[in-house]
Order: C-alpha cells, then sequence, then structure tokens
C-alpha cells in the first residue's frame, strides 16, 4: 500500500489536502472553533480569532506550495519542523483541547513519515531539489 502512495501522485494530494482542510475549514472559515482554543490557550487570548486566521491562511500557503511541486525536499523539511514543533506545542501547553488527545503525536509522527516519503521521494517527471 505504501509503495503505492509513494508511485502515485495521490500522496501529494491527501497531503495537500490535510493542510487546506485544516488551514480554510478548520482555521479560516472556524467550523472547529477548538482551533481558536488552542491558540487562546499558547498566545493570546484576545487575538486568538485573527492569529487562528493567519495561521490557517499560512497553511493554505503550505497546501499551494505543495501541489506546485517547488522545492519538494525544502518543502517537506519545513512541514515536518511546523507539524512537529505545532503538535510538540499543542501537548504540553493545550493538551485537553486536542480531538485524539495524547494519540495526536503519533498520527503527527505518522504525517510527518509520509511527509518526508513524499517529499524525497524521486518520481520520473518530479522536480526535485539536488
Amino acid at each position: 500500500m505504501l509503495l503505492l502512495l509513494v508511485k502515485f501522485p495521490v500522496l501529494n494530494y491527501l497531503i495537500a489536502a490535510v493542510w487546506l482542510i485544516n488551514g480554510l475549514f478548520c482555521k479560516v472559515l472556524n467550523m472547529v472553533p477548538r482551533h481558536t482554543e488552542i491558540v487562546a490557550r499558547i498566545l493570546l487570548e484576545q487575538s486568538s480569532r485573527y492569529l487562528t486566521v493567519f495561521i490557517g491562511l499560512g497553511e493554505i500557503l503550505m497546501a499551494c506550495w505543495i501541489l506546485s511541486k517547488n522545492s519538494p525536499r525544502t518543502c517537506a523539511i519545513i512541514q515536518a519542523i511546523l507539524i512537529i514543533t505545532m503538535n510538540f506545542i499543542e501537548i504540553v501547553l493545550a493538551h485537553d483541547l486536542l480531538l485524539f488527545g495524547p494519540w495526536n503525536g503519533i498520527l503527527a509522527a505518522v504525517l510527518v513519515v509520509f511527509v518526508l516519503i513524499n517529499g524525497f521521494s524521486r518520481l520520473e517527471g518530479r522536480p526535485t531539489n539536488r
């Protein structure tokens, strides 16, 4: 199954969808208010809605970068750093607000593995960093 995901560009679209759904629907459109609560707990409560929208816009831009296939290795490294950092901070400061509680860290680690596989796999016709 894993080889099929690497062989076909579906993995790229799935990873971009994760960023797009979390950025647009969960944060910008506020369909999951828990995200704003997490931002309020970690950053500034009085500005949490604006900061959540700002973070969501960044996630939408990440989805666009993934779909562009420009500098996939750099993109994968930045995604991995962001995912690990965000999840670490959330687990430490807002664990009670996380959808999957302590499992969030494990799911984040799985996502990072797929992100790195996607960014570092050498597929024919796909631009890569040297």
